[in-house]
């Protein structure tokens, strides 16, 4: 049972666990509000008693009194249990689901944020966990719970007059047929209504990524209507939803209530005929007025459950993806990095590498050169394990990367890719990200060998400046010498340095590869470049073409043999001798 709920409504054990207590206090909770019902039942007989001289009418008073007093003890303990049940255990489950999601994704190949939206894993995990907090403390519990009340008052209203039972509940099988057969309608106009705002949310993060190059194309009126276009949309396809839903909740509402009027038709009818007394009549009456305030809700609660469902599958598609695994421990043979025929694409039937075969040494510096879009990154990336190969495999020391877990496999690399990835503290946290157990002194060293001392002097704080969401209050240059700095604390076997040193300056870009050359020295080194004199001194080039290795040997044999490498440098060359005439 606790794992079928835990499939159905994507759920922890312990919130399964916990969801289950929850249904049987709300049906507990809603059963207690019937007490009062039995109470008044016995005081009516005795009150009808009384009128016929067979009671004192004075007589247990005290005793019903206290009856009463301790009725609303219990529904009181009752309540506050299904608010513990309901509440708390959800804002706890909600708290582990988020957890929960974001652990998965750390584990998932990035592969996978290749094909999704990230707003709308950012979505995911903010707006349709708290929607599901919603879902699972006022909505989800309450429905079946009340759906288990129902079935046991109706099961006892039977047992008193089946045709008085009848003319009761009647009503509810139609209003839920009523509400249930909506379902289709109200799934696809949610579907629709969470594509149309994930629309208004990636429009919104687009503008606030782009907003000065909006500016400088004088564009920011074109854009802005078109992004009032899109919030349109989503208030539209908002009030359409609610609509629709509400429509068909207060149909079966209006429906429910005319409960009411068969009991009231159904009792007189039994009354007039002798076939019942006054006392059921009013037992019966009393109970339906107790019994469709919940039912109502729940009519509500099973749109609400519709919607959830939705948000469900979205959580569900995270948690089903299959995560890179292998193992904790290996023993590489030395870090030579080979490509052995390695085939990878992103997407099916579009390759972006085609039986690429090469090798990196340990003690080398190997560097991966060619035009854009050749598959020099893609390469880079593999060679750490942040996607899986297609074909082929990829070793590192004689070990299969794909059968090493991969922040096992990482601990073996430093990496400084072109697109800085800093985060919103202070620079001396942001270095030490590199090896979290580092000194001060460590980590300033690093620093000053990546020559982070020129701009962090003129910040306020030094070291302990906060430097904003991904180094916002810093320029390209001083972000590139921060993740240079974090590479060179890390101190790792294998080093990748994709465009490591494109944002510098011509001064810092020769202090910066010195400081590299000491990083680099009797270790596996792969290098991507566009510039030809940044891998001029390099030990061995892979000269990648569509996918494939069209050129592979030392700087000075490719030079020599000519193809596409000797044309490149020669460009470059060129180029370097241009000027404004």
């Amino acid at each position: 049972m606790t794992s079928r709920i835990q499939h159905i409504f994507a759920l922890t054990e312990k919130g399964a666990k916990d969801f289950l207590k929850a249904t049987v206090w709300c049906a507990v909770a809603n059963l207690s509000l019937m007490f009062p019902v039995g109470l008044l039942v016995l005081v009516i007989g005795r009150m009808t008693n009384a009128l016929r001289g067979k009671t004192d009418p004075a007589a247990g008073v005290w005793g019903y009194t206290a009856a009463a007093a301790g009725i609303l003890a219990v529904i009181f303990i009752l309540h506050w249990f299904q608010y513990k049940s309901l509440y708390i255990a959800t804002y706890t489950e909600s708290a582990n689901r988020r957890v929960g999601l974001a652990e998965k994704l750390r584990r998932l190949p990035l592969s996978f944020f290749g094909n999704r939206d990230l707003s709308d894993l950012t979505n995911t995990i903010m707006t349709d966990c708290s929607a599901l907090e919603q879902s699972f403390s006022h909505y989800i519990p309450e429905l079946f719970g009340a759906c288990i009340s129902t079935v046991v008052i109706a099961v006892a209203l039977f047992f008193m007059d089946w045709r008085m039972a009848l003319a009761v509940l009647w009503v509810i099988p139609a209003a839920l047929i009523l509400v249930i057969g909506s379902k289709r309608v109200q799934d696809k106009l949610g579907l629709r209504n969470i594509l149309i705002k994930r629309a208004a949310a990636d429009g919104i993060q687009e503008c606030l990524e782009t907003i000065r190059d909006i500016k400088a194309c004088n564009q920011k009126d074109l854009y802005l209507d078109g992004l009032r276009a899109k919030l349109k949309r989503t208030e539209d396809s908002e009030i359409r939803t609610e609509l629709v839903t509400g429509v068909f909740v207060s149909s079966a509402q209006v429906l429910l209530r005319l409960g009411l009027a068969t009991t009231v038709l159904a009792g007189v009818g039994l009354l007039l005929r002798g076939e019942t007394d006054l006392l059921t009549f009013m037992v019966f009456l009393i109970a339906a007025s107790r019994l469709y305030d919940p039912l109502s809700l729940s009519l509500q609660n099973i749109a609400a459950t519709f919607h959830a469902k939705l948000q469900i599958e979205r959580m569900r598609k995270i948690e089903e993806q299959p995560v890179q695994t292998g193992s904790e421990a290996y023993a590489p043979k030395g870090y030579d990095i080979c490509f052995d025929h390695v085939k990878f694409a992103y997407h099916e039937n579009e390759g972006v590498l085609e039986d690429v075969s090469f090798t990196a040494k340990q003690g080398e510096v190997t560097a991966l050169v060619g035009p854009s879009g050749g598959g020099k990154s893609t390469a880079a990336k593999l060679a750490a394990r942040f996607w899986d190969v297609n074909g082929g495999r990829i070793t590192l020391g004689g070990v299969d990367v794909s059968s090493v877990e991969p922040e096992a496999l990482l601990k073996s690399y430093a990496i400084v890719f072109q697109d800085v990835v800093l985060f919103d503290g202070t620079v001396m946290e942001n270095i030490r990200l590199g090896r979290r157990d580092a000194t001060e002194a460590e980590v300033l060293e690093a620093a000053r060998a990546a020559r982070c001392d020129e701009f962090v002097v003129r910040l306020p704080r030094g070291y302990q400046t906060v430097i904003g969401e991904n180094g916002s209050t810093l320029s390209g240059g001083e972000r590139q010498r921060i993740s240079i700095a974090r590479a060179l604390l890390k101190d790792a076997p294998v080093i990748l340095l994709d465009e490591a040193t494109a944002s510098l300056d011509v001064e810092n870009e020769s202090a910066v590869q010195a400081a590299i050359s000491r990083l680099v020295q009797n270790k596996t080194v792969l290098i991507i470049a566009h510039r030809m004199r940044t891998v001029a001194g390099a030990d061995k080039i892979v000269v990648l073409r569509d996918g494939t290795v069209e050129q592979q040997g030392s700087p000075a044999e490719l030079k020599e043999k000519g193809g596409l490498y000797r044309h490149m440098v020669e460009l470059q060359q060129k180029s370097a001798a241009w000027q404004l005439s």
